[in-house]
């Protein structure tokens, strides 16, 4: 017997996915009061490591994170409890707009020979 109705999850756009997301951060933000600031933080922090293996393409990569969220290139190295809450924001909206892209990246990448 097949269930009939309409279907429970539609495929969403790029735009309409990073509206999502930013539409839940809003009221995440709104219902629960939660305080990113130690999420970011650490995430800033994790990215920044200098152990790292591969700490030369987390830095690039959060450079880029910060230019998605026009933040100046002066402004990218102080730590996020300077930052404005307008920064902040713009940072999360450019998080956000990587999660929606990266799920769209091919399932089973290989490397070229």
């Amino acid at each position: 017997m097949a269930i009939e109705g309409t279907a429970a999850a539609v495929p969403l756009s790029p735009g309409e996915r990073v509206h999502g997301l930013n539409h839940i951060a809003e009221l995440r933000a709104k219902v629960f009061g939660a305080n990113i600031q130690p999420e970011l933080e650490r995430f800033i922090s994790d990215m920044r490591n200098s152990r790292d293996r591969n700490h030369k393409q987390n830095e690039r990569a959060l450079a880029a994170i910060f230019f998605m969220a026009n933040i100046p290139a002066k402004r990218q190295s102080v730590n996020v409890n300077d930052l404005t809450t307008d920064e902040k924001r713009e940072l999360i909206k450019a998080m956000n707009h990587f999660r929606a892209v990266v799920s769209l990246f091919p399932k089973r990448l290989t490397m070229p020979n």
